[in-house]
């Protein structure tokens, strides 16, 4: 018995986007999703209360960082990630495969596993597919990731072909070693870079390993967004119909659309979280640099448009003070108000779905943040 069930409730009439439910045993998360990134068991400056008020129904935690400190054991000890970090709601672990891969020379690839060098300090580690599922068994998240190989861009046809093989037999590796599938659902990663033919073969593999949800993996990592759009174009119908599809590491609103309207269903990223503490935010006429000069006697919210709890109770001049002057609650109300907004814009993207009218939203949205269509 799979840990999560996938349900679709319906499909855009003008786009092909899909609305739908994933059932897991910490909630249902309506979908298309984005979940906010929470590295080191933590989403950055807010707490699992405030997560709620801007209804977040699933994070992402980071397993590579999570071995690294305070260590997987004493996440179990603790009762798992959930009870950890005092989060009922549902939980999303990378498998660490993309943090290893980015440490580049402090890294070494063999079918075995990667072998590395802590970007802590400096201390020797290796993390194969059993020890990565491993560790994400102790953290007791309700979706996991198998752990792959992250081709870099751009790379050698070879070079992704190779790197593909290896995830797949490393997927196969992964679902051997997973204990608790009823309690935990372990999700495929398709790779093969931006060649067509590769995604086809990784897709197929991957799918015959027979897994609860699948990802696009090998995507936003410096490719030009049409570039990674045609590959979505392409990989995301060859996926199952009837199971959750995750695109990693995407969280540009222009990005959370097209992907929605290819077919995907869940998204994360740090963007939000990451630029709110250099004092950018995400508002519905564009981003807002609140550091630059031009906000000093800037008394409006961040986005006169927007609800949420910074945008009803602090303006562009306050909060650039606050930015200027480092102090915490500056990053901590930017982060605020863009999860706020990226959260409330799927929320928005879903009735579009319903409606039957993505393609006019998206239209209108792009139009007011002055992204070209």
């Amino acid at each position: 018995m799979s840990a999560i069930r996938y349900e679709l409730i319906k499909t855009c009439k003008q786009s092909g986007a899909r609305l739908g439910r994933i059932h897991t045993p910490h909630g249902v998360i309506p979908t298309p999703i984005f979940m906010p990134v929470g590295t080191q068991a933590t989403v950055k400056s807010m707490t699992p209360e405030e997560l709620k008020e801007i209804d977040a129904k699933i994070i992402l935690s980071n397993t590579y960082h999570l071995y690294m400190r305070p260590g997987h054991k004493l996440v179990e000890k603790a009762g798992g990630l959930h009870k950890f970090m005092n989060w009922d709601r549902a939980i999303l672990t990378d498998s660490g495969g993309f943090q290893v891969f980015s440490l580049g020379p402090l890294r070494k690839i063999t079918e075995e596993g990667v072998e590395f060098r802590s970007h802590l300090d400096g201390s020797k580690h290796f993390i194969s597919p059993e020890k990565a599922i491993e560790i994400e068994n102790s953290l007791g998240a309700d979706i996991i990731m198998a752990f792959d190989e992250c081709a870099p861009y751009p790379a050698s046809r070879d070079y992704v072909k190779n790197s593909l093989e290896r995830t797949t037999r490393w997927a196969k590796r992964c679902k051997d070693a997973h204990k608790y599938p009823d309690r935990q659902a372990l999700f495929g990663i398709v790779q093969g870079g931006m060649y067509r033919d590769l995604r086809e073969q990784s897709a197929k593999e991957i799918m015959e390993l027979d897994f609860p949800g699948y990802a696009v993996g090998g995507l936003s990592v410096g490719e030009p967004k049409p570039l990674m759009y045609e590959v979505l174009e392409y990989t995301t119908p060859l996926l199952p119909k009837d199971k959750p599809r995750y695109l990693m590491g995407v969280g540009s609103p222009d990005a959370l659309i097209e992907g929605v309207i290819r077919g995907i269903d869940m998204f994360d990223c740090v963007l939000p979280t990451r630029i709110a503490r250099n004092g950018t935010a995400m508002t519905s006429h564009g981003k807002v640099v609140v550091r630059n000069a031009k906000y000093a006697e800037d008394f409006l919210p961040l986005d006169p448009e927007c609800s949420c709890y910074t945008c009803r109770n602090y303006s562009r001049a306050y909060i650039r003070h606050l930015i200027k002057a480092n102090e915490i609650l500056g990053a901590r109300l930017i982060t605020y108000h863009n999860l706020y907004f990226l959260l409330k814009l799927m929320e928005n993207v879903r009735e579009a779905i319903m409606e039957d009218r993505l393609l006019d939203f998206r239209r209108e949205f792009f139009s007011k943040y002055g992204y070209e269509l």
